[in-house]
């Protein structure tokens, strides 16, 4: 009886144990089309623009700084620096929120119809190298960090294919910068003298950023020594970059000025440095189109040219999220259709700067202008590299 007992339940255990295998086997998930990498991106490589790790514009992602051998065209480079501003702080966390902001930019949606291109589809790898890694107890060390973060950069190489390309724009890589603060613009300039010599500053704000630095009165230090670590400011960077002679005068232009001033003297001192100005209300009377050939029949269309984007040239009714606002700006179709009119300038380097997103609202409404100001640049730098016939010229020919 025992025995039939062991034998009834040894049975019962093999048919649970069949029918769990048969179960198993029933249920287990088919290959969706194959387990190649192809397979696999095709059917995880793709994010919303609500997922994903945040980069810019879901872009790949390098430590550009640790892997200096990684090639690209274009880089999206983060410098989270705010310690140099005379007013509110705040810019550090701009390229966190740009990059937030960029998210419903995505390659497979990204057709700029102003330009008939996708610049994350053309011929540049664009990728996103992070964010420069500055103190914020220290601005000479900040200043130092950034200064060799920039300048490591500018000697990386791009993509075998754009060295060897007809298009002579395609041959070196450029960075879009995002601040920060505007003083970044001083380390970034001395980077580029490196590689192009002195270039023009095409600088839209709503102030000079060439003031002496005594222009901020103190008796603590000497205004007559310019190695004074007060003296590099966001409102000074560009009297510094003069005295380097990184500028090229009488090309550089600023645009959307709108602040007070200490005196007359300001502008003067401004012109002294080589600079031309457009103010803010001459939109005006000029419009956008006439806005943007001003600055192109000043620069001209080969001149190397660092694009420098304050996004307080905006009105604050618009892009509330900044260390300094100016009432009675341009607003954000203004500021985009000029940097589309100018889109045929010689575009080596360039920033968007000054978001400072905790005195934005709910919507991210600064942040949003910042994001696709960022688009549009990228757009005009990826254009210029198609050359004159669109298609990107030829090779270089190779005599060896």
């Amino acid at each position: 009886m025992l025995s039939l007992l062991l034998a009834a339940a040894f049975a019962s255990l093999s048919g649970l144990a069949t029918a769990h295998i048969v179960a198993e086997t029933e249920h287990t998930q088919e290959p969706f089309v194959g387990w190649t990498q192809d397979d696999l991106d095709a059917k995880w490589g793709t994010d919303w623009g609500f997922s994903g790790i945040s980069t810019f514009a879901h872009l790949p992602h390098t430590r550009c700084l640790q892997h200096p051998e990684t090639p690209y065209d274009i880089a999206i480079l983060g410098a989270p620096f705010d310690t140099a501003v005379s007013y509110r702080p705040g810019a550090r966390f701009g390229p966190r929120a740009i990059r937030a902001a960029s998210a419903r930019q995505t390659s497979f949606r990204g057709y700029n119809p102003r330009a008939a291109l996708n610049p994350y589809r053309e011929w540049a790898t664009v990728i996103d190298c992070g964010d420069i890694p500055i103190t914020p107890f220290d601005n000479a060390l900040a200043l130092r960090q950034m200064t060799e973060a920039f300048t490591n950069l500018a000697f990386s190489r791009a993509p075998r294919g754009s060295v060897e390309s007809g298009v002579e724009y395609r041959r070196k890589p450029k960075l879009l910068t995002l601040g920060g603060d505007h003083s970044i613009a001083l380390p970034t300039l001395r980077a580029l003298n490196k590689v192009y010599g002195n270039v023009a500053v095409v600088h839209f704000d709503a102030h000079l950023d060439t003031w002496h630095p005594a222009k901020y009165p103190s008796a603590w230090v000497d205004p007559n020594n310019p190695n004074e670590q007060s003296f590099f400011t966001h409102g000074t960077m560009f009297w510094v970059a003069h005295n380097e002679s990184l500028i090229l005068e009488h090309k550089s232009v600023h645009a959307g000025l709108r602040t007070r001033l200490s005196g007359i003297e300001d502008n003067e001192d401004d012109t002294a440095q080589g600079w031309v100005r457009i103010a803010c209300d001459d939109i005006d009377d000029l419009g956008a189109a006439g806005v943007a050939k001003q600055i192109l029949d000043h620069v001209g269309t080969e001149t190397p040219v660092y694009l420098s984007i304050d996004i307080d040239v905006i009105d604050p009714g618009l892009a509330p999220g900044t260390g300094t606002p100016e009432p009675g700006g341009w607003t954000t179709r203004e500021l985009i259709r000029v940097l589309r009119g100018i889109e045929g300038l010689n575009v080596v380097g360039a920033d968007i700067v000054e978001v400072a997103p905790a005195y934005d609202g709910v919507g991210e409404t600064t942040a949003l202008a910042a994001a696709q100001v960022g688009f549009e640049v990228l757009t005009s730098m990826v254009k210029r590299g198609m050359g004159e016939d669109g298609e990107g010229g030829k090779k270089v020919r190779d005599e060896l």
